[in-house]
């Protein structure tokens, strides 16, 4: 592996708020009315920029410079690779929101092993760090607090998965976009990360040299050319690609109130992709599909999945015992590739109730997943 270059595994965060009671445009439309110069300011201390923007119905989707943003009337879910400051945006995003009269009710804060943790700007390049800036930048009033690393326990794979999660409650009950009067439905996200990416297939996100299209339109071309359109998230999904110079790509799509995202460093050395998709209701039998069609876009040597579910638990079960058709699901998706488990782990956190996490690697040797339920390290 190159001993620099640039970071493609990315932070992500998740801020969830309720929506006034008084009725009116705030109360429908909710995030959704943030003023133009307000998201500049949280991109900028981000360190990022829209590079293209859709919309539909029920949210509004950016590609940035690094990564993607979405914008829901009570959920706003930025995600940034490279070395931006993404924890940053956090007091502008919450500053804007109490200017449309929402209240903050959870963060979860999500990031995988950097590549080149050496690079990364403070508080990134440690975890600890990112703890205490959160802790001291979302409000007291987010009581139920915790954070944790869920382990990769197999020795060729070094992928560890970063969760901080803070809420008003419990119980993950914090709140919904699709309008459930009770405010509880639960919710779920799956983030895919792959290294090691098939040289061949990687090069379909290298700019022609001479190529004197948009950005949009050849980003369109690698979305329709890799297979990556409808198949990322459906067959109803309308995908926004752009693709950038010398190499690189990114993709949103739109089905609903469901998007995906796609990300794509192609670079020799440090090659990397993700994949994410999250939306109302529980992860369908489409949704985890949508992992294994992902993958082969790709067939890297290495990957990682995290699922995380927010809702109520069931009939006070504990989460992390739910977690084995989870990861039977994600293993059914991704072993006909040629990938092996190597690794799975789950824990509870507040507001997020169950994030599971898997590693997998080629065959290249015999071994079995390894269990770490309710076993992640804590800060």
């Amino acid at each position: 592996m190159a001993s620099s270059g640039f970071e493609g595994f990315e932070k992500r965060l998740e801020l969830v708020f309720s929506l006034p009671g008084s009725g009116g445009e705030q109360a429908r439309h909710g995030l959704r009315l943030m003023p133009v110069h307000a998201l500049r300011e949280a991109l900028d201390a981000a360190q990022c920029a829209v590079v293209s923007a859709a919309g539909n119905a029920a949210f509004d989707a950016y590609v940035l410079s690094e990564s993607s943003l979405f914008v829901y009337p009570s959920r706003a879910v930025l995600k940034t690779c490279g070395t931006t400051r993404l924890l940053r945006a956090v007091p502008v995003l919450l500053r804007a929101a109490g200017e449309l009269g929402l209240e903050l009710r959870s963060c979860r804060y999500s990031r995988g092993a950097y590549l080149f943790p050496e690079a990364q700007p403070f508080p990134h390049a440690d975890f600890a760090d990112e703890v205490r800036y959160l802790d001291g930048a979302v409000p007291g009033g987010l009581r139920f607090r915790r954070s944790g690393v869920l382990p990769s326990s197999h020795g060729h794979v070094s992928h560890k998965w970063h969760v901080y999660s803070a809420s008003t409650s419990s119980d993950g009950a914090t709140g919904d976009d699709e309008h459930v009067a009770d405010g509880a439905a639960p919710r779920f996200t799956i983030e895919v990360c792959m290294t090691e990416l098939d040289r061949g297939l990687a090069r379909q996100f290298y700019l022609t040299p001479g190529d004197g299209r948009t950005s949009h339109a050849i980003g369109d071309e690698m979305t329709a050319a890799s297979g990556l359109g409808g198949g990322a998230l459906s067959p109803r999904a309308l995908a926004f690609g752009y693709a950038f110079a010398p190499c690189g790509y990114s993709m949103n799509a739109l089905d609903g109130a469901r998007y995906a995202t796609v990300h794509v460093t192609p670079e020799d050395g440090h090659s990397y992709a993700s994949y994410e998709c999250a939306g109302a209701g529980v992860a369908d039998d489409a949704a985890l599909a949508a992992v294994g069609k992902a993958v082969a876009v790709f067939r890297p040597a290495v990957v990682s999945v995290s699922v995380t579910y927010a809702g109520a638990t069931t009939a006070g079960i504990p989460a992390a015992t739910n977690a084995a058709p989870v990861w039977a699901a994600i293993a059914e998706a991704l072993e006909p590739l040629g990938l092996a488990c190597r690794s799975q782990a789950a824990e509870s956190f507040p507001g997020a109730t169950t994030v599971t996490y898997q590693t997998f690697t080629s065959y290249d040797t015999s071994a079995h997943c390894s269990d770490n339920a309710n076993n992640a390290s804590s800060y």
